[in-house]
């Protein structure tokens, strides 16, 4: 299997690694554990070409510092995000962890608009996909048929949006234009549980049952 994921950091966010035949790799939301996920990469002579973020909340870039650094790659980060990564009450750490904020240093490649992204051979296509936050993206890798969609489509529930940013009306309307518009049988990388496939969220997911 071209990609793994791994379950990282205080919520257990997914990690995602996605592979070529040379083992290089792109490694979407490293939440945590960097030490460990260091070694682990390690093991498995993997050469990590980049880290792209879905958004910045804080279970979702816990590693990313100790990666970037170890591996000496860039990180991809949404605009309206920007400034959430020095920042732990944007991305509220500073509410939600007792043993201190997390903070990093900023990006090194802002996404200003949806487009397509080249990663060593790696194509992505970028879909704005806000609403949990303002700059949540996924990441459509059409040549596996799977999306990396972060906090945005879960199995059988979306993302929540009652943190300073989220929209509900607007992620609704995000799942559909964007994500439910990619076919039917490509793999949801959710940013926490199982993975999913388009087709069964909507066949299935009561959030979007009559929208």
């Amino acid at each position: 299997m071209p990609w793994k994921q791994i379950p990282l950091g205080p919520l257990q966010t997914n990690a995602y690694v996605l592979m070529n035949e040379q083992k290089e790799a792109v490694i979407f939301d490293p939440g945590g554990n960097g030490t460990e996920f260091i070694e682990w990469l390690k093991s498995q002579s993997i050469t990590p070409l980049a880290i792209l973020l879905t958004h910045a909340h804080f279970d979702h870039i816990g590693a990313v510092d100790d990666v970037r650094h170890e591996f000496n790659i860039p990180v991809y980060l949404h605009k309206e995000e920007a400034d959430w990564l020095t920042d732990g009450s944007k991305n509220r750490s500073a509410f939600f962890l007792s043993d201190g904020e997390i903070v990093v240093k900023p990006a090194d490649h802002i996404i200003t608009e949806e487009d397509s992204l080249q990663i060593g051979s790696f194509t992505f296509s970028v879909l704005e996909t806000p609403g949990h936050s303002p700059g949540s993206v996924s990441f459509y890798y059409e040549k596996e048929g799977i999306v990396f969609s972060g906090d945005a489509l879960f199995a059988s529930s979306i993302g929540r949006t009652d943190l300073p940013g989220g929209d509900h009306q607007q992620l609704l309307q995000s799942i559909h234009d964007k994500l439910l518009e990619l076919p039917e049988e490509t793999i949801v990388a959710c940013g926490h549980g199982p993975t999913t496939t388009i087709g069964q969220e909507m066949d299935s997911n009561p959030f979007l049952s009559g929208f």
